[in-house]
């Protein structure tokens, strides 16, 4: 393998810190929303039966602020470049935000925890499509969506778990 083909794509598109910015305000206004529409979200999880590998909820928290940062990221240096695959790569990017931002209201608000699993299914395979597409494009990207992919599966599995008890 030739040296030249380890080296990340060219950044040849206008994407500098005001693209960044962009990408971070974005996914920090999912986050923002999912809090705003379940303010009770502490003690909804609180009142459920959850099994006792459920972490506590102080650990959401933290956990999301890292991955939102780690998501934007990935999608800053995606769209940046002129690769072939970005466009692709961007909408199945734009896919798991969509489905992320639906699975909140979903659990929280209504307390439709088969929705919300269903949702969190589709969510998760959305973000492995999404690390697929990022791989051909930018490999950085795509290791930078593992930590969130691992979480979203993780998640899903408290979903189905309290689904299954909680009815």
């Amino acid at each position: 393998m030739a040296a030249s083909s380890r080296r990340p794509p060219p950044a040849d598109r206008a994407g500098g810190w005001p693209l960044l910015l962009g990408f971070l305000i974005l996914c920090y206004a999912v986050a923002a929303v999912g809090g705003l529409v379940s303010s009770d979200a502490d003690q909804v999880y609180a009142a459920l039966d959850r099994p006792a590998w459920a972490p506590p909820s102080w650990l959401f928290g933290p956990v999301w602020t890292v991955l939102y940062a780690t998501v934007a990221v990935a999608g800053w240096l995606v769209a940046r470049t002129s690769r072939p695959g970005r466009r692709r790569a961007m909408t199945a990017w734009s896919l798991q935000l969509a489905l992320n931002l639906a699975w909140t209201p979903l659990f929280f608000n209504a307390g439709r925890y088969g929705l919300a699993f269903a949702d969190i299914a589709l969510l998760t395979a959305a973000v492995l499509a999404t690390v697929l597409l990022f791989l051909r494009v930018d490999r950085r990207a795509a290791t930078l969506l593992l930590p969130y992919l691992c979480w979203v599966a993780f998640a899903g599995a408290l979903n189905w778990s309290i689904w299954v008890k909680n009815g």
